[in-house]
């Protein structure tokens, strides 16, 4: 028997898909037939797999490196409490693969780079993008289109979420909406800046909708169209975007023909960008000259909902985009220590100190979550 006809158990499971005209017998046997790859299994990748997993789609691939943090239980709902510490391909795996034995899962433990990017995407039809980050889109977007394969694209940060879908040459690609990255640091991650739990549900689904219509070639797809969801207002609003003919991929007269160097490209992450060590101290050095006496200030640049959560007790909080207007509170001749959460917005502080005739002052390297880890084990972390 051909391996695409629905089994007794199977038409049992999807019957209420074969009831719709837009479905039925055919429509299910194109889910059963197609291979989908999701590109990260924590917050979009949540549901993209639960449903996509439900509905039928025959073979998932799950590419994922990371492992489950307490964090992450939030919005990472693939996970549960028990998985903390596992990989996440692993607790996605032996999820999705409870929901629905009838399906192939696929994981690939690894981070996607430009050395495997085409050999992880080129066996499935369709690629769902759900990263977090502006070298991996960049990665997969530049990897799909150089591929022909449709990329499912899905962003998320606080209230705000985007959806659309590249597949050149019906529309165009994310270079086409994004020629350049964003300056690094310049747009927060969710770790720095917060996603409401919910969201990534609202997003994900989304994207898995688009995956099955076009699996089942129904419907109009986000094709040349940029989906905007606002959580607070409860608002969904669109962008047309057109593939743009100057577009380097895409375009007219294409000059990207392979993959490049993405972090170079893109500049390091905000979170994965080192300060200059000249700047630095550690939360050793710092705990040391606490114990012996020194005489010396320590700034707070994070947000105030996160010194709620916790604070080291000789710290003073000036948030960092209240630090231009607020530097003539500080003494230019002191020592003064600066830290955010794990180092990156008080780097972006140490830099505009130093040009501001601030000599002395030093940026906490891995900020508080370090010194969480290394030196006070008590206080929150988040």
């Amino acid at each position: 028997m051909d391996n695409t006809e629905l089994t007794p158990q199977e038409i049992a499971r999807y019957s209420r898909h074969l009831l719709m005209p837009e479905v039925a017998i055919e429509g299910q046997k194109r889910l059963k037939a197609a291979k989908v790859l999701l590109i990260g299994a924590g917050g979009l990748g949540s549901p993209l797999g639960l449903y996509l997993a439900a509905a039928g789609v025959g073979h998932l691939g799950i590419v994922d490196f990371d492992a489950v943090d307490f964090s992450n239980l939030q919005r990472q709902v693939l996970h549960a409490t028990s998985d903390v510490g596992r990989r996440k391909t692993e607790s996605a795996a032996e999820r999705l693969r409870g929901i629905n034995p009838e399906i192939e899962v696929t994981t690939y433990e690894t981070r996607i780079t430009s050395a495997n990017a085409l050999q992880l995407i080129e066996p499935y039809d369709i690629v769902i993008d759900g990263t977090d980050n502006f070298p991996t889109r960049y990665l997969t977007n530049d990897a799909c289109v150089l591929l022909g394969k449709p990329n499912i694209y899905g962003s998320i940060f606080r209230f705000e979420g985007q959806a659309s879908v590249f597949a050149p040459p019906a529309g165009p690609c994310y270079r086409c909406l994004f020629a350049e990255p964003p300056p690094p640091g310049m747009v927060p991650s969710c770790a720095e800046g917060g996603v409401l739990g919910i969201l990534p549900g609202v997003i994900g689904c989304i994207q898995a909708t688009e995956a099955i219509k076009l699996i089942l070639g129904r419907g109009e797809t986000l094709i040349g169209r940029l989906l905007l969801y606002d959580a607070l207002a409860m608002k969904f609003r669109e962008i047309k975007i057109k593939r743009s003919p100057d577009c380097p991929l895409c375009g007219n007269n294409p000059t990207l023909r392979e993959l490049i160097d993405y972090e170079q490209f893109c500049g390091l992450r905000g979170q994965e960008a080192p300060a200059e060590s000249t700047l630095e101290t550690t939360v050793e050095e710092v705990k040391a000259r606490l114990d012996r006496g020194e005489d010396f200030d320590i700034l707070d640049v994070r947000s105030p909902e996160e010194w709620q959560i916790c604070r080291l007790a000789q710290a003073r909080l000036i948030p960092l985009n209240e630090l231009p207007a607020r530097i003539g509170e500080l003494d230019p001749v002191r020592d003064l220590v600066v830290h955010c959460k794990t180092g990156p917005r008080s780097a972006q502080a140490v830099k505009l100190l130093h040009e501001s005739g601030f000599p002395n002052a030093k940026n906490l390297r891995g900020g508080i979550l370090e010194w969480a880890q290394k030196i006070d084990p008590s206080l929150p972390t988040y």
